[in-house]
């Protein structure tokens, strides 16, 4: 890099070596001026207990700049952080206004910080005080929560009450695991509140826990509580039904609901024959206005004994939808499986042949049939003809050649051959008119939540599936680097940190293009002309790379020269609709600022 010195400089030069340091900036400054903002600093700071022998550096700044370099490097392990912060000692130092050193961030510190962060008694507090600063700091909507669950694997040793456990695993169910359980905030996905739970636990009793931690701190009525079919249990309901707060999840087709889903698919039968159900609309990425939904609902009364002579009695309307999508789905879904059932069922039988395995065992075939059918869940869909075949062929006995007077005999081969695999059609149409249907139920009133808005709503579910991805992609919590359980709660509450720093910068970015109704250009490199009013965190973090810090210091240390990537027009506007500043950046280039 061509750098124009000043004349001091050039004096120096011809006397002396000169050290050049530099010094990879990039989101770092962002990152960090975003969590100031939060108050992540203050509110760590004022409930993680301070040593009177610890030093300087305080536990949110360590939680402040570990965040940073998670989120820019996306690595977690503890033994690279004192690596990173002795290349971004003068960064570090000039953004948080203190002398920043690799020991601050010894192996041994960040795991006592995250043995801090894994005590329930610290951790509840942290995740309100947060949300109380977040929601006041953005004014946001606090109408509704979701509530889902994840499973983190790893290859750990399992032992007796431990964290890692093997359960049910959509990842690897070969591997122990952790349940990591999230209460986030509508619309902008923000993490509430995190438990983290041993891997074989159901979430079923998990959610009334976090439901009141979450309450608690929001101190209002009338929450709505959305979740999956596991939060539908009617303990839950009754809990939420009790304080006066709503719930929206479908029912899972288990006990009386899968009883009575068969009346109430066929009674939605009914009603669209007799054009009668609600049919609820939205626009999709092409801007063109499609079916989302079709359906109808019916109140219903509930009612559940707590055991002890008192019960809770409440009322919940019930919403039988029928997804067109999700229709088209299974109806492709039970072709391929059909399909895949009759070359399954004709590979039984093969034409004769040397190598050709032939079925001779009548018992043995029907038995065959009936796997395939079992396995590819087609069972009463298909019709097969088959029959019973006797190949007879004559021998002489004994060698030599044959004649007229030589004894012969009759060899019998049977085998069993199917001869016509045929579709049942009318069990096949009456499935399919089937497909598609779920119920929901929900306390709220039809003038707090329609039947269309209930259906969007729970539509919006991934957002809480963004934190997720989230945890899984950019912050990488899988694999775990580390074995104790302390240890693993508190990296686990660490990273969800990271997460809400995501999503709060994605959404105040947002919320400030849509009311400026403006867009931004550059975030695509793919196509440099595209602009979008919809950033994501991402994005928006990585359009600040290439960003750096020169130092030229003379051999005993002294500065001659700070100099700083000039930052481009859109990198100046989302600082400035963060509400960061251009300053944030360019103080870096400010010679003797805590060197």
């Amino acid at each position: 890099m061509r750098v124009q010195l000043a004349q001091q400089a050039q004096e120096i030069l011809g006397q002396s070596d000169l050290v050049i340091i530099t010094e990879r900036v990039d989101d770092v400054a962002l990152l960090i001026g975003q969590m100031v903002k939060m108050g992540l600093v203050e509110v760590l700071d004022r409930h993680l207990p301070r040593h009177w022998k610890q030093r300087r550096v305080s536990w949110g700044w360590t939680a402040v700049i570990w965040l940073a370099y998670i989120l820019t490097e996306g690595d977690h392990r503890k033994v690279s952080v004192e690596a990173y912060i002795t290349g971004m000692h003068h960064t570090l130092s000039h953004l948080t206004g203190q002398r920043i050193e690799p020991l601050d961030f010894s192996d041994d510190r960040l795991s006592h910080l995250l043995t801090h962060l894994s005590k329930p008694t610290y951790w509840h507090a942290i995740e309100q005080d947060l949300n109380a600063c977040s929601i006041e700091v953005h004014a946001l909507s606090q109408d509704v929560i979701r509530c889902d669950a994840t499973t983190v694997s790893g290859d750990h040793d399992v032992t007796d009450g431990g964290l890692l456990q093997f359960g049910h695993s959509k990842d690897d169910p070969t591997r122990p695991q952790i349940k990591v359980m999230i209460g986030s905030l509508d619309p902008l996905g923000m993490p509430l509140a995190t438990d983290v739970l041993s891997g074989e636990r159901a979430d079923d009793g998990w959610y009334i826990p976090r439901i009141a931690r979450i309450a608690s701190g929001l101190h209002r009525p009338g929450l709505l509580f959305v979740g999956d079919c596991k939060m539908s249990a009617l303990a839950t309901r009754a809990y939420l039904a009790q304080r006066a707060h709503l719930y929206l999840s479908p029912l899972p087709l288990t006990g009386a609901t899968a009883e009575a889903m068969a009346d109430w698919i066929t009674e939605g039968i009914r009603k669209d024959r007799a054009s009668e159900l609600v049919r609820i609309s939205r626009g999709n990425h092409r801007e063109q206005t499609v079916l989302a939904a079709e359906g109808y609902e019916f109140k219903r009364s509930c009612c559940l004994e707590d055991g002890e002579g008192g019960k809770t009695a409440w009322s919940e309307r019930v919403l039988v939808l029928r997804s067109p999508m999700h229709a088209a789905q299974q109806t492709a879904g039970l072709e391929k499986r059909l399909a895949t059932a009759a070359k399954k069922l004709a590979a039984l039988t093969p034409a004769r042949g040397r190598g050709k395995r032939q079925m001779t065992d009548e018992g043995m075939f029907v038995e065959a049939m009936d796997n395939v059918l079992k396995e590819q869940r087609v069972e009463g869909l298909l019709r097969i003809d088959w029959e019973r075949q006797i190949e007879r062929r004559t021998h002489y006995v004994g060698r030599g050649r044959g004649s007229a007077t030589r004894a012969q005999r009759v060899i019998e081969h049977l085998r069993y051959h199917i001869t016509h695999i045929t579709r049942q059609d009318g069990p096949i149409a009456a499935l399919i008119a089937g497909f598609g249907w779920k119920a929901f139920v929900t306390n709220a009133t039809p003038e707090r939540l329609s039947l269309a808005e209930a259906v969007l709503c729970y539509r919006n579910e991934y957002r809480v599936e963004r934190i997720f991805h989230r945890l899984k992609s950019r912050v990488h919590i899988a694999p775990l680097f580390v074995k104790q359980d302390d240890q693993i709660e508190g990296l686990t509450y660490l990273l969800t940190l990271g997460v809400r720093v995501l999503t709060v910068t994605e959404f105040v970015l947002r919320r400030a293009l849509a009311q400026e109704q403006t867009t931004l250009p550059g975030l695509h490199p793919e196509n440099k002309r595209k602009r979008t009013g919809t950033p994501t965190a991402e994005r928006l973090l990585h359009a600040f790379a290439g960003v750096s810090l020169t130092i030229i210091q003379s051999a005993t240390g002294e500065e001659i020269l700070r100099r700083m990537t000039p930052l481009s027009g859109g990198q100046e506007t989302i600082l400035q609709r963060l509400g960061l500043g251009t300053q944030l950046y360019r103080q870096l280039a400010i010679q003797n600022m805590g060197s």
